[in-house]
C-alpha cells in the first residue's frame, strides 16, 4: 500500500513580466510505501527542499498532485488541512524548533495536549517513546539544558506522538556532531522497525542515507536515480557515494 503518492508534480517560482521563471520541481513523480525508510538526495537547488515543502503542505504545486492516504491534502480548506497535517503528518526540522519555555516532557506531549488526550495516556506515551530513544532521564529539563543531540531526539519523540501516517525529516542531521548524528540516526532506524514508522527524509549526508531503504536523487527538479539497499549499510553507502559522483555537489562522506 502507498501511504503517500506525487503525481506529475511541477513547481514554478516567478511569474510572467515579473522575472525569470524558475522550475524547481518538473513532472515529478514517486510512491513511498508504508513503514519505507525513503532517502531525498540532490545536490543544492535541486528541488528536494521544495519537495519536502510541497509534502508537508507548506508550499502548493503548480501542477501535478499529492495523495497521502489517498487524500489530496492541497485541496482542503485551511482548518480541515490543519487537522489533516496534525493527524497525518510529523516534522523532523534541522534547528528542532522545540519551545524552551516547556520541558522535554512538554514538548513531546505537546500535540496530544492540543487535541485533549487524557494525561494518562499522555503519560503513558511519552515513557514509551522517550525509553526508545534514550532520553527518560532528562524530560523533567529545559531545553536549553540539553544537548544538540538530545533535543533533536526529542524532536523525534514530538513527531512520533501522534502515531502520524508519515515523518517528514528535513537535514535532521544537519546541526549535529558525528556522534549525535549516529544516534539520531540508530534512533530513526530504530523506530522504522519497531514502530513500523514511515519516514522520508531529505539530506545531503551520505552517513544519515544510508540508514535508508531507499535513495531517491533530485537533479534539475527531475527524478535522476534511485537506489534500493541490498545488503549491508556499508555496501550501500559506497553505492550512495558512486551515485553521488554521479550528480555533483558536496556530501558528506564520512562513515
Amino acid at each position: 500500500m502507498f501511504v503517500l503518492e506525487t503525481k506529475g508534480l511541477s513547481k514554478i517560482y516567478g511569474s510572467k513580466g515579473k522575472g525569470v521563471a524558475v522550475k524547481a520541481l518538473d513532472n515529478f513523480s514517486m510512491a513511498v510505501k508504508e513503514g519505507e525508510f525513503l532517502g531525498v538526495m540532490g545536490p543544492s537547488g535541486s528541488g528536494k527542499t521544495t519537495l519536502l515543502n510541497i509534502l508537508a503542505t507548506i508550499d502548493t504545486p503548480s501542477s501535478g498532485e499529492v495523495l497521502i492516504n489517498g487524500e489530496n491534502p492541497h485541496k482542503l480548506n485551511k482548518d480541515s488541512l490543519a487537522l489533516f497535517r496534525r493527524k497525518n503528518l510529523g516534522f523532523i526540522f534541522q534547528d528542532f524548533n522545540l519551545l524552551d519555555t516547556l520541558s522535554v516532557k512538554e514538548n513531546i506531549a505537546l500535540p496530544l495536549v492540543l487535541d485533549g488526550v487524557n494525561s494518562m495516556e499522555i503519560e503513558r506515551k511519552v515513557r514509551e517513546l522517550a525509553k526508545m530513544l534514550d532520553i527518560e532521564n532528562i524530560l523533567n529539563k529545559r531545553t536549553y539544558e540539553i544537548s544538540g543531540g538530545q533535543q533533536q531526539r526529542t524532536a523525534c519523540a514530538r513527531a512520533l506522538i501522534n502515531n502520524p501516517s508519515i515523518i517528514l525529516a528535513d537535514e535532521p542531521t544537519g546541526n549535529l556532531d558525528s556522534k549525535a548524528s549516529n544516534d539520531l540516526m540508530e534512533a530513526l532506524e530504530r523506530i522504522n522497525k519497531e514502530r513500523g514508522a514511515t519516514i522520508v527524509m531529505v539530506t545531503h549526508d551520505a552517513f544519515a542515507a544510508s540508514f535508508c531503504n531507499r535513495i531517491i536523487m533530485i537533479k534539475d527538479g527531475k527524478f535522476f536515480l534511485e537506489i534500493v539497499k541490498s545488503s549491508t549499510r556499508k555496501v550501500f553507502f559506497k553505492e550512495i557515494l558512486d551515485s553521488l559522483s554521479l550528480i555533483g555537489g558536496g556530501y558528506n562522506e564520512a562513515i
